[in-house]
Formats: C-alpha cells, structure tokens, sequence
C-alpha cells in the first residue's frame, strides 16, 4: 500500500498473501524442472543419430518436380550437416541424381525438405535416403 505525505510515497513493509502465493508456486516450478533436466541428464543414455526418410509428395513445378520428404531423427543425438541423397532410377540406370544438406536435424524430431529433379518421377523409383552427418 502506498501513502502519500506532502508529496513522498511511502510503501507498506507487510506483503499481500498472493505474493507469498505466486513466489511460492513459481519455486516449486523451477525446482521442478531443474530436478526433471538433471534427472534427463544423468539417466538418458546417448544414442547415435538414427535417420529415416518419408516421401510426402511429389509436384511439377515450373521448372521440373518437387518431391517433399520428412527426415526423422528418432535418435537422443542431435545430426549436423545431414546430407540427403535422392535418385531417380529406371531399371538399373540412374536418371538423375540430386541431394540436399540440413544444418541440422535435432534429436527426437523431424523436419521437412524436397528435392528439386528436372525429370518426371512418374513411372520411375525414388530413392530418398541420408548419405551421412557430422557430429554438432
């Protein structure tokens, strides 16, 4: 509570229960999570980046094809520089070949890329898949 006295404001030295309140629930979520990181820590064990590559769809764009593909990172470590590789082959002949690099693909998570081919997937297989990573 304030006063005012010809002009200076004086505080109140006795906090209101909903400051007690919110301080203490506020140290009960940071004593939470600091107890949730360090068990994370000390107990995940640390497993090498494992890729899997799903085709989504493939598009004609002006000028060729769009095939857009999820990379998924089921892994507890993060991949840097992935580096993905896509054919398009006919029989045994390889029609095109095309890859893209992801700065990264964090652990337990995915992200979305294409590849860009000048020929028409149709009627010819895709192979999509990760050709390598560095550690971050």
């Amino acid at each position: 509570m304030t006063r005012s006295e010809q002009g200076r404001h004086r505080e109140s030295h006795d906090p209101h229960w909903i400051e007690w309140l919110t301080g203490l629930v506020s140290a009960l979520l940071i004593a939470g999570m600091l107890g949730w990181i360090g068990w994370e820590a000390f107990t995940r064990e640390a497993t090498p980046p494992d890729l899997s590559i799903v085709v989504l769809a493939t598009e004609k764009t002006g000028a060729g094809y769009r095939v857009t593909f999820d990379i998924a990172n089921s892994a507890t470590t993060t991949a840097a520089a992935v580096t993905v590789l896509g054919r398009l082959t006919e029989g045994e002949k390889i029609v095109e070949e095309n890859h893209v690099i992801f700065d990264y693909v964090a652990a337990e998570s995915k992200s979305t890329g294409a590849l860009l081919f000048a020929n028409d997937p149709a009627g010819r297989r895709v192979e999509i898949r990760a050709a390598g990573y560095t550690d971050p």
